[in-house]
């Protein structure tokens, strides 16, 4: 009868055992997939600031080139007003005159 409660306290001492065993690679493996999970994280989140400064550099030139194009119509168009004002400023105010008169 000893021996058989010496069986089981044996066996439940080892099942204790195991059962730690388990808690302990479970904390471990735990561990080492929050630490994966973080590596995968930062590495997406260093990609995605490098994919953000390449974009914000070409939107950058892209819209400084845009305004140079929207500058040069413009001026383009002031040098076109300013001439049609040269060539015609007399000819509109007679035009104006007359029709204010008549």
């Amino acid at each position: 009868m000893e021996n058989m409660i010496k069986k089981i306290v044996d066996a439940d001492n080892e099942a204790r055992a195991m059962e730690e065993n388990i808690k302990k690679e479970k904390g471990e493996l735990s561990q080492k997939i929050d630490s994966e999970a973080q590596a995968i994280y930062d590495k997406y989140m260093s990609e995605a600031l490098e994919t953000i400064k390449r974009n914000d550099a070409a939107e950058e030139k892209n819209a400084a080139q845009q305004w140079e194009e929207v500058k040069g119509k413009q001026k383009s168009a002031h040098i076109k007003l300013q001439s049609d004002y040269k060539n015609n400023c007399d000819k509109w105010v007679d035009e104006i005159v007359k029709r204010v008169i008549e």
